[in-house]
């Protein structure tokens, strides 16, 4: 079992922009092109912030016309929120506002030999790294820069903690980067840890 942070990123580090849109990926390749398809057979439970829940939301429809459904998980999937959130009708979606380490054994139980995904944001992603909990980045990497908006992973992370294992072109647009994540945990992360409330 594996915790991944599966995600893409432009060129200059953001995964939307500051108004939390998406619209600058879908020119650069096909999800479908890369290892996603084969990736998400091997999930057993999901992990999201609000913005990114809120974002499934307003574009339910493009997602739906994508996908084939508005929530295309059929895995179980935790909401990290302080504030109270629309359920999706059918979804089995999990409410919770609180630290990463007891929701991520709720998770591993639920997910069985099956991975963790961190679906989003930056800074949930970056509380499972600090919590010495992540274990994988897959990262898109788009041609394009966006210049501000919402960060990749709002850490500071240095080497030999990042691995680089493998690098795959996507077309002309885009290229997986795949990282291992050492476990140390290092005094000055330490000292940088976020609030374990994520919103996003």
């Amino acid at each position: 079992m594996k915790t991944q942070y599966f995600t893409a990123s432009s060129l200059d580090g953001f995964i939307a922009t500051e108004e939390d849109s998406l619209d600058w990926l879908s020119p650069l390749g096909d999800l479908n092109d890369s290892s996603y398809p084969q990736f998400i057979t091997e999930v057993g439970a999901l992990a999201m912030g609000s913005a990114t829940y809120e974002w499934m939301l307003r574009n339910a429809e493009a997602v739906a016309s994508e996908m084939g459904t508005a929530w295309p998980y059929t895995q179980p999937a935790w909401v990290f929120t302080s504030r109270n959130l629309p359920a999706i009708e059918g979804a089995d979606i999990r409410f919770v506002n609180a630290d990463v380490r007891p929701v991520h054994s709720e998770m591993r139980a639920a997910a069985g030999a099956k991975n963790i995904w961190i679906v989003g944001g930056g800074d949930l992603a970056g509380q499972f790294h600090d919590a010495a909990l992540l274990d994988e980045l897959i990262v898109l990497v788009g041609s394009a820069t966006l210049g501000r908006g919402k960060q990749l992973l709002p850490r500071r992370i240095l080497s030999p903690a990042l691995r680089l294992t493998s690098v795959r072109q996507i077309g002309t647009g885009m290229a997986e980067l795949r990282y291992e994540v050492s476990k140390a945990v290092s005094p000055e992360l330490l000292q940088h840890r976020s609030s374990p409330m994520a919103t996003s």
